[in-house]
């Protein structure tokens, strides 16, 4: 059985967007190296999609090993489009505009008979827009290349994923709990009921180093916050950009990363990836 602190072993690498891969677990007692098990695996994907700083971190660390997709980031967007508003929803998007099917494509715009499915009226605008949008750079870039070593290995994950990032996530753990070992692709999901602040408690309650890219952890009307960014995962990633507050990520790497936010904006044909058409079109300041 997990302890609680087998469970919280997971926390700093799991705020990095990394993954451990195991068929045997046994606990590791140093907590400010962030104790992770002696016979697990850590798996970093190595894809030039995070910050510089956090992959700098994955890397020092011990045991791990590295993947790579087939393909980059621009060469993502440039063949299937854009992460834009939400998974759920660029799907919708990509699907209206591409599929042959008229009852798909009804379902994508009325949706089904419960009335889901559907993109949402706010961003049926979308769906004339002159870039592409689609929810497959997640699958390509990360999900991929994982469900191949599992095959190859026959390890399998345990995800640092919490029910507070999204409905879809707290959909899921409602259906299976935090272990899905029955499944036909077995998974451990531990810290599906822990929220950021539990995260970001623990963190400050044992020391333990995070990279700088998030700053220092500080109290601010009762709840402890990151002085930098909140979360990281893919830096290029525009999902939920309309729920951030000001100043937004994209506003904030202009400050921390300038090179980095010049290389997000740059038009595609003068080496960049193009988002600064994306924010135009769809109002977005940054």
């Amino acid at each position: 059985m997990l302890s609680i602190l087998d469970i919280v072993s997971f926390v700093m690498l799991f705020i990095m967007g990394c993954l451990f891969m195991l068929k045997s677990i046994r606990e590791k007692d140093d907590v400010k190296k962030h104790m992770y098990f002696q016979s697990a695996m850590l798996i970093v994907i190595y894809a030039a999609i995070e910050y510089p700083e956090v992959r700098k971190f994955a890397m020092e660390t011990e045991n791990v090993t590295v993947l790579k997709p087939k393909m980059n980031f621009k060469q993502v967007l440039e063949k299937y489009g854009y992460p834009v508003v939400s998974k759920e929803q660029s799907q919708y998007i990509s699907e209206y505009r591409t599929t042959n099917s008229d009852k798909l494509k009804d379902i994508r715009w009325n949706g089904n008979k419960w009335g889901r499915g559907k993109i949402s009226k706010k961003w049926r605008y979308l769906v004339n827009a002159d870039f592409k949008i689609s929810n497959k750079c997640c699958d390509i870039m990360k999900k991929n290349p994982v469900k191949k070593f599992e095959k190859k290995t026959g390890k399998h994950p345990i995800l640092g994923t919490m029910c507070e990032e999204s409905a879809l996530r707290k959909s899921q753990w409602m259906k299976s709990g935090c272990n899905g070992f029955e499944s036909t692709r077995p998974i451990s999901k531990p810290m599906s009921f822990w929220t950021n602040q539990d995260v970001l408690e623990y963190i400050q309650t044992y020391g333990i180093e995070i990279p700088s890219v998030y700053g220092e952890i500080v109290e601010e009307k009762g709840k402890l916050k990151t002085t930098k960014c909140d979360r990281t995962g893919c830096v290029f990633c525009m999902y939920g950009l309309q729920s951030d507050k000001t100043p937004n990520r994209f506003q904030r790497m202009k400050e921390t990363h300038p090179r980095l936010y010049e290389y997000c904006l740059k038009p595609k044909e003068d080496g960049g990836l193009g988002i600064k058409d994306v924010f135009d079109y769809m109002g977005t300041d940054y």
